[in-house]
């Protein structure tokens, strides 16, 4: 039997980029392009009408922006996974896309292999963000708000047992659901019940928010879990490419 594909939608004001992103992605089998957008607004509608997996989505756009279209189209019953398009790896409007539910971002001048396995990956439920790039993507963040943000973050991962708070971490850290059960000494249907708990106790979408709230609440600066011994790498492998599509959250 042949899989379903994967439905992708296309979100970019330049018809230049869109004619460009579809030339790249339509040779690959398992993808379909059901739609394109040049405007936050559209992409919206459009979304409504094709029920994308993945939305490919451009961060700057006249009317409605990136950002505040991964917010809407995240908050659907049915919403499809986001992918940002970006020009550069530090560029806070990231930070506030993948806030807002994006499951990850990928540069314009990514080579097209990468940016259909980066589709291929979110559409199985996986992050496309290393923590090394997470951890750079948080230097970028607003200092001048740094403190009130730790304290809002540790309030909202005060709410988890101390079990789901030590899987959040995990998390952050980007483990995967296996490397997570082999740390925790647990089996990895309990990670996935843990991960499930946690985005529904702090009313999250992805495990990258999962990972910014760990990042925001101070439990991964330097690399290591305030006041947990042991090493925690931030730059570790494992940025959700151990996640196979059956494991889920």
């Amino acid at each position: 039997m042949t899989a379903t594909p994967i439905r992708l939608l296309l979100v970019d004001d330049d018809p230049l980029v869109r004619a460009g992103l579809a030339l790249m992605i339509g040779g690959a089998g398992d993808i379909e392009i059901v739609g394109e957008a040049a405007d936050g607004d559209e992409a919206e509608t459009v979304a409504a009408r094709t029920g994308p997996d993945v939305v490919l989505m451009d961060l700057r756009m006249p009317a409605v922006d990136g950002i505040t279209a991964t917010r809407r189209l995240r908050a659907l019953p049915d919403a499809p996974e986001v992918v940002v398009l970006t020009t550069f790896h530090a560029d806070e409007q990231v930070l506030h896309a993948l806030r807002a539910g994006a499951a990850g971002f990928v540069l314009k001048d990514t080579p097209p292999a990468e940016i259909v396995d980066a589709v291929r990956r979110v559409a199985a439920g996986e992050p496309v963000l290393s923590p090394a790039v997470t951890r750079q993507l948080m230097r970028h963040a607003a200092g001048t708000a740094a403190d009130s943000r730790q304290a809002r973050a540790r309030a909202r991962l005060a709410r988890l047992n101390e079990r789901e708070r030590e899987v959040a971490v995990a998390v952050g850290r980007g483990l995967a659901n296996a490397q997570i059960a082999a740390e925790l000494f647990m089996s990895v249907p309990t990670v996935k019940t843990h991960v499930s708990r946690i985005l529904a106790k702090l009313d999250l979408g992805n495990r990258v928010q999962i990972a910014l709230l760990a990042y925001d609440g101070g439990y991964l600066e330097d690399g290591r879990r305030e006041g947990s011994p042991g090493d925690a790498r931030t730059d570790a492998p494992g940025d959700g490419r151990g996640d196979t599509p059956e494991a889920g959250h």
